[in-house]
């Protein structure tokens, strides 16, 4: 290009030698760089990236520790995990068994009520039987007496009817002199 320069489409003027102010021979670029070492050196006389590794290794050693402890938190959490399974388990069984007792007791609950029911029942049937018998026992005795009091009645009278007292007086004597004979 010659002495003008074209952006976007306007010149530009330029000029050939501009200089920047220069300090002890260093310009500003020289100087920002000078500072920049000398801050450098100054952190490295006071042992700067000593301290910050300290503070690194600190730093990572207070993450390893907190991993640790989140390991060891997770190996007690699952410790915890499997504890409360295997109750879990242990619950499920001893609420079968229990289920399966109380069957089993009501079972034999509703057999022995059942053995009872049927003790009970013959035990009543036996006692009505029982008392059945002694009614019918009962009755006979009061037939037979009622037919022995008939008889004898009748008895009686056919005998009234039939003796006069002259074969009554021949009987009883007949009948003393058996007995005496005795």
């Amino acid at each position: 290009m010659s002495e003008q320069q074209t952006t976007a489409g306007t010149e530009v003027p330029s000029t050939p030698h501009e200089s920047e102010p220069t300090f002890l021979g260093l310009n500003p670029g020289g100087w920002v760089a000078l500072a920049m070492l000398a801050v450098f050196a100054v952190l490295v006389w006071k042992k700067v990236p000593g301290a910050i590794g300290r503070a690194l290794d600190d730093k990572i050693k207070l993450i390893r520790d907190q991993l640790a402890e989140a390991e060891s938190l997770r190996e007690e959490a699952e410790a915890l995990k499997a504890e409360y399974e295997a109750k879990a388990k242990s619950a499920d069984k001893d609420r079968e068994a229990l289920l399966e007792r109380a069957k089993h007791e009501a079972d034999e609950i509703v057999a022995k009520a059942k053995t009872d029911a049927e003790a009970l029942i013959e035990r009543r049937t036996r006692m009505a039987e029982d008392k059945i018998a002694a009614e019918e026992r009962a009755a006979i005795e009061q037939l037979r007496a009622s037919a022995a009091d008939a008889a004898t009645k009748a008895a009686a009278k056919l005998i009234a009817e039939r003796h006069d007292p002259a074969t009554d007086e021949k009987l009883v004597n007949q009948a003393i002199g058996e007995i005496a004979s005795r």
